[in-house]
């Protein structure tokens, strides 16, 4: 019997399945599949993708997979190519099914490690395009700890209306400006038509881009492989296959995902994050990934750098411009290298290229023709785009986007809802008002259960012109593409006692963004009764995945992870 591979796999997971007698049975499967005895004897890369038809942000994924695969074989591999599943934000958002959004993050990091686990791969490309896809890979990739690279679809091209550049986040606050009488039927339809005009994810600086971005910064991804849209089909072929030879030197070097999640590349990860006005999302996203690297980095953590990062990256929604925008001038790379040459990138970090982030970015010159990213000495402005409020309605914080608004103080009475179509319904009724504090609980990770996202109650708010006036307070979430005062992720939330629970129509409110302040003019007197008073309340999942989900999910502050990660871990993947 043949031992060949034994060397080339005497460390690696896939000897398991390959190498010596006992894998005859295996290697059967893979001749049966077409591959041949050298093929066989190769590392086995594999390469996961979130392709389907749900959604534009997914539909290139299948043919970019193949070019990683090309990648892969000319670089010595043997590339497997998988699926697993996405749940797409802007369908499921403003009704039951954003419930499934946060939870198909740990369902994809769940379903590619099983996948590679139960195959024995070396190593692995991940290629993703809606929101929780990306950070449900990375998470993937670090847990597992096989040499991997990350690859982002692309997004999608900006929608043109009545001249101007649109996107899905118009076509959302225009449903609120319908429910006001000031759009048409014909002026929505006319929207809705032109606002998604190819292949890709969602233009602005929302979620994907944001995680887009955060996978260069991190270090996960090669350099400037993040902005080119889906549909420049050449561009995104060359990334792809360099994605592949690039996990190829990852393997020979030994160069893992923990070796490149550090603390310092999430400080760097959060540094870009706050310099573009990304989405309030990264707060949940990144300590979730450095959960799985064993690093605890909290929401706490995550504002304390957003804090002290310049606000550079003039992007949507607070901002004028959409990643097409970004990609012309010249990618993520000159984010990075304005924040490099200012010292707030540590550039020793190590990237899926073999070589340090300050190394990738040597090179770049940064452009002085344009206006979407500027310099650190003369930013849009000194502070962070993005901020933690603490207080006695947050005892473990909340986050909030403060881009583009033109007040960072609030005081209003609170108006209750205990779940998201009971707020946007009233909303759309016109029963919100200035000066409201619309406060929509039991959303959380648990009680939701599901913790959704709320563009569809934001952007109606937005579009009737109340995005200023009135402050949207939850322990959900809101999505990357949401404007106005808007408070979510509060902890503790609503389903464990949180103080938001507690709340009743008519309390007062006072927030203070540039403080970081969030409280109810309570007494501790009355704040007792309530708490004594409180009742559990019960939801309608109490079977299936959702209910699963609700009974390991913790904090939101923490990621609102659904298990311990690497800090209790006593063997590694990678080297089984």
């Amino acid at each position: 019997m043949s031992e060949k591979g034994s060397n080339i796999k005497s460390k690696l997971p896939s000897r398991h399945v390959s190498v010596g007698p006992k894998s005859a049975p295996h290697r059967s499967y893979y001749y049966a599949m077409g591959l041949k005895e050298h093929e066989i004897y190769q590392p086995f890369v594999g390469v996961a993708t979130t392709w389907n038809e749900s959604a534009p942000c997914n539909i290139t994924l299948q043919a970019q997979a193949q070019n990683v695969k090309t990648g892969v074989k000319n670089s010595g591999g043997t590339p497997r190519e998988f699926t697993t599943i996405t749940v797409t934000d802007g369908i499921a958002m403003g009704h039951e099914a954003m419930k499934s959004s946060l939870i198909s993050r740990e369902v994809i990091a769940d379903s590619i490690e099983l996948s590679v686990r139960g195959h024995c791969y070396d190593a692995m490309v991940g290629l993703a395009g809606c929101d929780k896809s990306l950070p449900g890979l990375m998470m993937s990739m670090v847990r597992l700890n096989i040499p991997s690279v990350f690859i982002y679809g692309g997004s999608i091209l900006p929608g043109k209306y009545k001249g101007k550049d649109v996107t899905v986040v118009d076509v959302f606050e225009a449903v609120g400006k319908h429910a006001a009488g000031s759009m048409s039927d014909e002026e929505l339809k006319n929207l809705e038509q032109v606002a998604c005009p190819s292949a890709g994810s969602c233009g602005g600086q929302f979620t994907a881009n944001t995680m887009a971005c955060i996978s260069e910064a991190i270090g996960l991804a090669i350099t400037n492989s993040a902005m080119p849209p889906a549909v420049h089909e050449e561009e995104r072929r060359v990334f792809a296959e360099n994605s592949g030879k690039a996990v190829m030197n990852l393997l020979n070097k030994n160069i893992r995902p923990r070796d490149i999640v550090t603390v310092e590349s999430l400080v760097n990860a959060a540094r870009v994050v706050a310099a573009t006005g990304g989405s309030t999302n990264a707060a949940l996203h990144l300590p979730a990934i450095a959960n799985e690297a064993g690093i605890r980095f909290t929401l706490k953590d995550v504002v304390e750098i957003y804090n002290s990062t310049p606000y550079i990256g003039d992007m949507a929604p607070g901002g004028k411009y959409v990643a097409k925008d970004l990609y012309d001038i010249g990618g993520v790379p000159i984010v990075i290298k304005s924040l490099l040459d200012a010292g707030y990138i540590n550039g020793d970090c190590i990237t899926a290229t073999g070589k340090s982030i300050g190394e990738n970015h040597k090179e770049v010159i940064f452009p002085t023709n344009q206006k979407v990213v500027y310099q650190c000495d003369n930013p849009i402005s000194e502070n962070s785009s993005v901020v933690g409020l603490w207080g006695n309605l947050a005892e473990d914080g909340c986050i909030s986007k403060i881009a583009g608004l033109k007040n960072l103080n609030f005081k209003g009475k609170a108006k209750c809802f205990d779940c998201e179509e009971d707020a946007l319904t009233a909303v759309l009724k016109n029963e919100i008002v200035a000066g409201d504090a619309v406060i929509i609980r039991y959303e959380g990770p648990i009680g939701g259960p599901g913790m959704r996202e709320m563009l569809s109650t934001t952007g109606a708010i937005y579009g009737q012109g109340l995005g200023d006036t009135v402050a949207l307070i939850t322990d959900g979430r809101f999505s990357g593409g949401t404007r106005g005062f808007c408070i979510g992720h509060v902890g503790p939330e609503a389903a464990v006692g949180g103080m938001i629970g507690l709340l009743k129509d008519g309390d007062e409110i006072i927030i203070d963004a540039s403080k970081g302040e969030i409280n109810v003019i309570l007494n501790d007197e009355e704040i007792e009764k309530r708490k004594k008073e409180w009742k559990p309340r019960k939801t309608n999942h109490n079977s299936g995945s959702i209910w699963k989900y609700a009974q390991t999910v913790g904090p939101a502050h923490e990621g609102a992870v659904t298990q311990p990660g690497a800090k209790k871990e006593t063997h590694t993947y990678a080297d089984i």
